[in-house]
């Protein structure tokens, strides 16, 4: 069952892009990590990305790598994130759940072994931030043995040549990142997202979302005019570091900004 590609022709035939989401696995605890993930995923969240809490998140700002480090201190584990992926597969058998990672915490599990937990757990994809695809062969053989889709990151400054080879290693997704540098909250959405898709799109035929910066409604439509989806992680994370001294509230925070951001991403009334 491709979830992945079963969600992005739904958004298609609706006339619309997807809405994909990020959060912290664990952030700030397990219970409330769960509670979170409901609230977006029952207000419009067609995709969750689920960061997996790294020491060192290399491509993350500020914000997300406190919401890292709060999952970590409340002694959040490997084992802990997959048991996380099995409860909201549980809960939401249709909706794709996407690993954003880093490579080391794949290779200290043992690749195979990882991915193939991973995929027995419930997930669809895996995003490693930092294993470029020349160097990937020993993942993408173990996605390829066990069913998990791959998405892989185009930057601003990627050539042309190298989108060609991304497209061809990704099997979920690509992912442009819209802004070089890392992970946040931006005032204005980079300019020249409607040429950067197209360039892309013209190297592959997968599905292209967008994220890095994207933080408000505007934003979301701005994207959802020329993309497949729309990427939104500070600004949801946001929600939950504004309310880490009332823990009981964070759901009905972030499911009011989730449903506020998504409702940006129909194309009705925008020209082809």
């Amino acid at each position: 069952m491709d979830r992945i590609a079963q969600t992005f022709a739904r958004a298609r035939s609706e006339n619309r892009a997807c809405f994909i989401a990020y959060l912290c696995a664990g952030d700030p605890d397990f219970d409330t990590s769960l509670a979170a993930s409901r609230a977006v995923l029952q207000n419009g969240v067609d995709i969750l990305e689920l960061g997996v809490p790294f020491s060192d998140p290399l491509a993350d700002g500020l914000t997300n790598q406190l919401a890292a480090q709060r999952a970590l201190a409340s002694g959040i584990t490997a084992e802990d994130v997959l048991k996380l992926v099995r409860r909201l597969r549980a809960e939401f058998p249709g909706t794709p759940l996407v690993f954003y990672t880093y490579y080391n915490l794949v290779f200290t599990h043992g690749v195979d072994a990882y991915v193939r937990r991973a995929r027995e757990a419930g997930l669809d994809a895996m995003l490693v931030l930092d294993l470029p695809p020349e160097e990937s062969g020993e993942f993408a053989a173990a996605c390829e043995r066990h069913g998990m889709k791959t998405v892989l990151i185009v930057a601003p400054t990627t050539p042309d040549a190298r989108i060609e080879i991304i497209g061809k290693a990704a099997t979920g997704f690509i992912y442009y990142a819209s802004r070089e540098g890392v992970t946040g909250v931006r005032d204005q959405l980079a300019a020249d997202i409607p040429q950067a898709v197209a360039r892309i799109k013209a190297r592959t035929a997968l599905p292209v979302v967008v994220g890095f910066g994207i933080s408000t409604r505007a934003h979301v439509a701005g994207v959802a005019a020329h993309a497949d989806g729309a990427v939104v992680g500070s600004a949801l994370v946001n929600c939950i570091r504004d309310n880490l001294d009332r823990r009981e509230k964070i759901p009905a925070a972030i499911g009011a900004k989730s449903r506020d951001l998504s409702s940006g991403v129909s194309r009705a009334g925008v020209a082809a």
